[in-house]
């Protein structure tokens, strides 16, 4: 971070401290929902305040950008607050309901710091149910016990712009697999059992949608994470016209059947692919054509059973090192009938790995959307605290923690903790609070600076370039199928701080048609809004 960054982090910082934390409730833009009859109006005596003329200039470009030809179907919900006053300067539908998108990461993220601590790490062992003899026969089965780590991967630490992943997927698997030898393990007359038992088998919140399933966005949630249970599948064109397409998987493994029909058409041709699995089924079917001559098309697909995957990849790694399996590699579930030794048991260890610490997880979460991490936090953080072991028992723990944090009673239903539910709903005023909590944290400007940076990195790293935003709005962007939202804090031209959100619904426009909209009004925020002292001033 430069001179400019940390002086621009320190002025940040003293303004959000001397913050009056409350939640917002009054709208002060006229709403776009019908207006109450006459006779239902209370009567407003005495004069009104004018309004601040760089307030002004704001609510006229953010009404231009709504009110253009494609945002005008849709349904949005504008807050911006001063930070250092707490004073909502700009409001329009802030208090009613909207779908978040991944904005709910601000609320699972605020949450986990809160809970368990910037430094707070997870520990995923290996262990045995039986012995280890001085010849190295381990007498009963080994068993990985997943704790919620999200990162079993090759990612790379600290954060530095863009994602950076170094070796093979299974590069932390890998490592406990090295550690196993190295204890003297030669011979297993066991199983290999990944153990996800600390949360209950729970896969996919309420409100993901089959689609989801099959994509890494949607991939299933464990307290194993073996690669953010994906795997890749890498398809190539032959040189021929009409002949098969080849693919390979990454990390290799036959827990998948590849049920591939994919043929090379000619060079030049469109591309046209389909992939396909049925629920609970073990085949993925890929079809269609691939030009001569295209390049390599890599698909990351979600795996639908994360501890029986990881069981079965573990295996192939012992087995590539020498040591002999003589049972089968298997998943053990909370709730399993033959469930010995529940997860966080005294199992004699072999190895184990300590995850990074959770500022640096929150980092990744919030720069690049991740949702299989989201829903860790909020099961870690609710289990930690509560002894939570099911999604509903977390939620319950994540709602009473949303309303000591100041948030209005009804404002935040989530069913999930990443956002890729449909059924989440939540207020712009909730989402404005809840960043204005944050920010008078200890742990406040680690949280800030895990959002994605205007024209910098995470999601926004391509985003409102060389204009007056770029590295000025810090903010969480958000999209699901009709749904935008961007929502953070933002330094404007003239030194105000501000807290804002912006979240759209209900609209048609492609993802980069809707970006535009809300990236125009994070635009105007920096350009025209003022600090308190100026109000004066300003004609």
């Amino acid at each position: 971070m430069g001179l400019h960054r940390k002086l621009h982090s320190l002025l940040f910082g003293c303004g959000v401290l001397c913050m009056v934390v409350f939640a917002c409730a009054v709208d002060v833009a006229a709403q776009s929902r019908p207006s109450k009859s006459p006779s239902s109006r209370s009567v407003v005596t005495g004069v009104q305040p004018a309004e601040r003329a760089d307030v002004a200039r704001f609510r006229q470009r953010v009404e231009r950008a709504l009110s253009a030809s494609g945002p005008d179907k849709g349904f949005w919900g504008v807050q911006v607050t001063d930070a250092a006053t707490g004073e909502v300067l700009y409001a329009r539908n802030a208090g009613y309901y909207f779908t978040p998108a991944s904005d709910a990461k601000l609320f699972t993220t605020a949450l986990a710091l809160a809970t368990l601590g910037p430094e707070y790490r997870v520990r995923t062992t290996i262990s045995t149910t039986g012995t280890l003899d001085a010849n190295g026969l381990l007498s009963g089965d080994l068993v990985l016990t997943g704790r919620g780590d999200a990162n079993l991967s090759n990612r790379k630490f600290p954060y530095e712009r863009k994602v950076e992943h170094d070796g093979p997927p299974e590069k932390a698997l890998a490592a406990l697999a090295d550690a196993v030898v190295a204890r003297g393990v030669k011979e297993i007359e066991g199983g290999v059992i990944a153990d996800d038992s600390l949360f209950q088998l729970e896969r996919f919140p309420s409100g993901w949608t089959i689609d989801d399933m099959l994509w890494s966005y949607g991939a299933a949630v464990s307290a194993v994470a073996v690669n953010d249970n994906t795997f890749m599948l890498a398809l190539r064109p032959a040189e021929r016209e009409g002949d098969a397409a080849t693919f390979t998987v990454e990390p290799a493994s036959d827990f998948y059947t590849i049920d591939n029909s994919v043929h090379t058409s000619a060079h030049g041709s469109e591309e046209k692919l389909a992939v396909a699995r049925e629920p609970g089924s073990r085949t993925i079917r890929v079809s269609g054509t691939m030009p001569a001559g295209a390049q390599t098309r890599r698909l990351t697909i979600a795996i639908e059973e994360p501890a029986e995957y990881a069981a079965t990849l573990l295996a192939r790694l012992l087995e590539a090192r020498g040591i002999k399996i003589h049972g089968v590699a298997r998943a053990r579930h909370a709730g399993d009938p033959v469930l010995s030794g529940a997860n966080g048991s005294a199992e004699p260890v072999l190895a184990e790995r300590l995850s990074e610490p959770l500022a640096e997880e929150i980092r990744h979460v919030n720069k690049n959307s991740l949702n299989l991490h989201a829903e860790l936090l909020l099961l870690l953080a609710a289990h930690q605290k509560s002894g939570a072991t099911t999604r509903e028992e977390a939620l319950k723990f994540a709602a009473d923690f949303y309303k000591a944090a100041g948030i209005a009673d009804g404002d935040v239903v989530l069913s999930d903790g990443s956002g890729l539910s449909r059924r989440d709903l939540v207020t712009p005023r909730a989402i404005v609070q809840i960043l204005n909590y944050a920010a008078a944290q200890p742990w406040g400007e680690i949280y800030r600076s895990s959002l994605p940076i205007a024209g910098e990195d995470g999601t926004l790293s391509e985003r409102m370039k060389n204009t007056p935003a770029e590295g000025h709005i810090f903010a969480k962007t958000g999209t699901v199928e009709h749904v935008v939202a961007l929502s953070g804090y933002a330094t404007t031209s003239q030194g105000a701080h501000l807290i804002f959100s912006i979240l759209g619904n209900n609209n048609s426009l492609h993802a980069q048609a809707a970006d535009a909209v809300l990236d125009a009004i994070a635009v105007a925020m920096v350009e025209e809004l003022g600090p308190p002292q100026l109000r004066k001033r300003k004609k």
